[in-house]
């Protein structure tokens, strides 16, 4: 196992100097899953939640968890992100909504966390918009599944 590099010689949790990493093109893309029930999934294929358009609302929100992620994951960097897309697919086999959310950048870290935050706040806008029809959604499958660039290279989850 890799040295966890968020912790110093001491065990003290610290935020990684990356100033003398290169800036190289980056992107991430994670992917999320609410999991419904098919009559609460009809109100959003049917345009019949009482909120309003729930993936218009759940895409915005996902764009702005991922320009948010430094101010809730304490050792996140602030970066300068150049693209964010979250794309929400109605699921009937599921049933219930995928999520997929791409970020990129040109800088000295990778941006996992972003594409991460953007999947959960876009299935965290689902539930709420959702709630009042079914509080017994759930939440699943949130994992990276592409990560390319910077130093430790391409990952990429096997279909």
């Amino acid at each position: 196992m890799e040295k966890l590099t968020h912790f110093d010689a001491e065990g003290h949790a610290h935020m990684v100097d990356v100033s003398q990493k290169s800036h190289t093109a980056r992107v991430a893309v994670a992917e999320s899953a609410v999991q419904m029930l098919p009559e609460t999934l009809a109100l959003i294929t049917e345009g019949r939640a009482k909120k309003g358009d729930v993936l218009g609302v759940a895409r915005l929100a996902g764009i702005m968890g991922a320009k948010r992620c430094a101010d809730l994951i304490p050792l996140c960097h602030p970066l300068p992100i150049t693209k964010v897309s979250v794309d929400l697919t109605p699921d009937e086999t599921l049933p219930g909504v995928r999520i997929r959310a791409e970020v990129r950048t040109t800088g000295q870290t990778g941006v996992e966390m972003e594409a991460l935050t953007a999947a959960s706040v876009a299935a965290l806008t689902i539930y709420d918009m959702l709630k009042a029809a079914e509080k017994s959604m759930t939440i699943t499958a949130t994992r990276v599944v592409l990560k390319d660039g910077g130093k430790s290279g391409r990952y990429q989850v096997q279909p």
